[in-house]
């Protein structure tokens, strides 16, 4: 990665523990960051420095432990390895975008691996890279017979509902990236869908 990159990462959800979240602090206090946090009941904060900026890492508390949730903008190129390490160890679900001079390259990331890359240059959208199936029959049937599976096809309804609305004004609005953008995340939420659903 570019020391000018940036990089996005958007509908972020990777689940921790306690232990992984004090774990987490520790690491990037030993990496060499400053840092500092907080907490409620609605939320576990972490507060990163990168320079002249601050990476707030938002971890909400639900029935197991926490989930790290957001869109994180991202300058820092170390900061960006590790939580690129965190997504692959922690089987998280996100979409990544790296911004290079006039290109975009997009990545959709579901359970730590990359299914789905595209290289937006401009107009032109590009796939370079889908994974077929997305999910394991082990994978499946497991989501199959726990709620786990019910809850994700609620998020991903309302996740296809947003990407919808969103695409919505991008077209009115002329935005052809955005637009782009959009029925990328749409392809791959609805394929999910139908793999859960079935």
């Amino acid at each position: 990665m570019n020391k000018n990159d940036e990089v996005e990462y958007c509908n972020l959800e990777l689940r921790f523990d306690r232990q992984h979240i004090q774990d987490l602090i520790k690491n990037l206090i030993q990496d060499g960051y400053s840092l500092y946090w907080s907490e409620n009941e609605n939320v576990f904060l972490i507060s990163v420095r990168t320079g002249r900026k601050l990476v707030k890492l938002r971890f909400q508390p639900f029935k197991d432990g926490y989930k790290l949730v957001g869109d994180y903008m991202i300058r820092d190129p170390r900061l960006s390895e590790w939580m690129e390490k965190l997504i692959g160890e922690m089987r998280g679900h996100a979409i990544v975008k790296r911004f290079r001079d006039r290109q975009i390259i997009i990545e959709n990331i579901l359970f730590g691996e990359v299914i789905r890359l595209v290289e937006i240059s401009g107009y032109q959208q590009r796939v370079l890279y889908q994974k077929g199936p997305l999910l394991s029959d082990l994978e499946l049937s497991k989501l199959y017979y726990s709620a786990e599976g019910e809850e994700r096809i609620r998020q991903r309804r309302l996740e296809v509902d947003e990407q919808l609305d969103l695409l919505s004004k991008a077209m009115r609005a002329g935005d052809a990236e955005a637009s782009a953008e959009c029925t990328g995340k749409l392809q791959a939420l609805t394929h999910e869908l139908s793999l859960l659903e079935w």
